[in-house]
């Protein structure tokens, strides 16, 4: 005998009502709310595309308003540009940032509905152009290369391209890989334990190394050869490398910064190999270290500290504590434009040094300015399931906390092009957050295991996670949902990098093998 359900009571019919209404109101723009002005400002420059311009509501869709700009501006079809809009009550307030509203698809939805401005006002919106060009989702995994003799800990693709990869193992070794064919091209040896850091030099010319046997090594990224003898100095393992940003080396003379176990992190001349600096000050194990664009050096350490240093002496300028636990990871907002330097998606580099440095300072600039004024925005996580926004150049306090994670955070990263931060945490889901004011956007849900990391793709369209459930999963960032998942391991993924050009991922863990993914 079939189970009859019982009808439902007045309070679930009550609910279904309501929710039906809901969905019927939902994205309904009425028709006779005429027209709204509408002005278009830079959020780069501050400046005006030119006078204001009457739209009607029911056409003011976020399309439309691209389709808009793009003709004011004179772009043709052919090189329509793809931009964002955020509205701010006062373009001329800095006070005002956090009240911005991003416009995701009306002006009805984002301003009018809510009450924030009327048919009778003039709206002044902030344009910011997104990547030109747009990244194919990987979707099939092509290359599984076997090599290494243990679990896989750390990736890097080059900076100029997606033809070659390094990874570090637990084996003492770190190997770089043909990805086109799928296999191995140098095997880097000279560590006497699991190598824990890799870092390709934005230039393409040198690869550095971290071990557990504490010391850096630097190789030659073409032959593979090693550069002289080994950095020694840490008493402890090195968990992080950093390398100085191309266009503030001294010609010829590259540095990269260390940050180890015993609680320092000391910069090395690449060339003569020796210590430059030692920066002391942290009570704990130092987790990650970046180089910024501005002359700092950033540090998170297990003491639940976060330090800015000055990069030319050496001394600390601020200390930002309010974490209450570890600090596993910090990213910078121009992560990826210092990492490519002067490598952009259309593969053209130019001949001459002064060239490429005024190139990737351009690229720096141009990443960095938000209404005219350089600004490098770091955001750090910690065991404390917290993550906490900051721009170190304007205060110690920080902007934003930003809480939602039910565990441990693990990873943090910004987008390519500085408007979203993406995190992953022993919860088994990633988030997406506003860069800008810190807000919470969405939680991406299918892991069923911590993740480990998350990349973006170059377009910022995209982002890639790797997790202990032994999968990859790729995600859409304007839907929220999976985009596509990435199964083929066959276990733990520990570590995951997007080539910069956009082509291929790369990700290896502790099945040993590489795997490179492609569209």
């Amino acid at each position: 005998m079939t189970t009859v359900l019982p009808p439902p009571s007045k309070r679930q019919r009550v609910a279904a009502a309501e929710k039906s209404r809901e969905q019927q109101d939902v994205g309904a723009i009425p028709d006779d709310l005429g027209s709204i002005r509408v002005q278009f400002y830079d959020q780069a420059t501050g400046l005006s595309s030119g006078t204001a311009v009457s739209i009607p509501v029911a056409d003011a869709s976020v399309k439309n308003l691209e389709l808009l700009l793009n003709t004011l501006q004179g772009n043709d079809d052919s090189e329509r540009i793809p931009y964002r809009f955020t509205y701010r009550p006062d373009l001329h307030d800095p006070s005002t940032k956090q009240n911005a509203v991003d416009i995701t698809a009306d002006l009805y939805q984002a301003l009018l509905r809510p009450g924030l401005k009327t048919t009778e006002d003039s709206i002044s919106l902030q344009f910011t152009p997104q990547a030109i060009f747009k990244v194919r989702s990987v979707s099939r995994c092509s290359a599984a290369i076997a090599g290494h003799g243990e679990a896989i800990l750390a990736t890097q693709f080059s900076p100029s391209s997606s033809s070659k990869m390094v990874s570090g193992s637990g084996d003492s070794t770190a190997r770089i890989w043909d990805c086109d064919t799928g296999t191995p091209l140098h095997t880097l040896k000279g560590h006497s334990s699991w190598v824990l850091a890799v870092a390709w030099s934005s230039d393409d010319r040198m690869i550095a190394t971290g071990s557990m046997d504490t010391t850096v090594r630097l190789w030659d990224a073409k032959t593979g050869e090693p550069l002289g003898s080994k950095m020694t100095g840490h008493t402890k393992w090195i968990r992080n490398i950093a390398w100085e940003p191309y266009y503030l080396q001294q010609p010829g003379r590259p540095r990269l910064a260390s940050a180890s176990e015993d609680g320092t992190v000391r910069i090395w001349d690449a060339i003569s190999k020796r210590i430059e600096m030692v920066l002391s000050g942290h009570k704990g194990s130092v987790s990650c270290v970046r180089w910024g664009g501005t002359g700092y050096i950033y540090t998170a350490s297990h003491d639940k500290t976060v330090k800015v240093w000055h990069a030319k002496d050496g001394t600390l300028a601020h200390s930002l504590n309010s974490h209450a636990h570890w600090v596993n990871h910090l990213a910078l907002s121009t992560d990826f434009v210092l990492r490519t330097a002067y490598h952009d998606h259309t593969g053209t580099i130019s001949g001459t040094e002064d060239a490429r440095i005024a190139r990737a300072k351009e690229r720096f600039e141009k990443a960095a300015t938000i209404n005219g004024v350089i600004v490098e925005r770091l955001v750090t996580a910690s065991d404390d399931f917290t993550m906490y926004l900051w721009e170190p150049s304007l205060s110690t306090k920080h902007i934003a906390r930003l809480l939602g994670h039910q565990k441990q955070v693990n990873h943090v990263t910004f987008s390519p092009d500085g408007l979203f931060i993406a995190s992953a945490g022993f919860d088994n889901h990633v988030k997406l957050w506003n860069a800008r004011d810190g807000k919470f956007i969405t939680t991406f849900r299918g892991h069923v295991a911590p993740v480990y990391q998350c990349c973006f793709s170059p377009d910022s369209r995209l982002l890639v996670s790797a997790s202990k459930d032994t999968t990859l999963k790729v995600w859409d960032i304007r839907t929220g949902k999976l985009s596509i998942d990435l199964p083929g391991h066959k276990d733990e993924v520990y570590a995951v990098d997007w080539s910069p050009d956009g082509q291929k991922v790369g990700s290896g863990g502790k099945d040993k093998a590489i795997r490179v993914w492609r569209h």
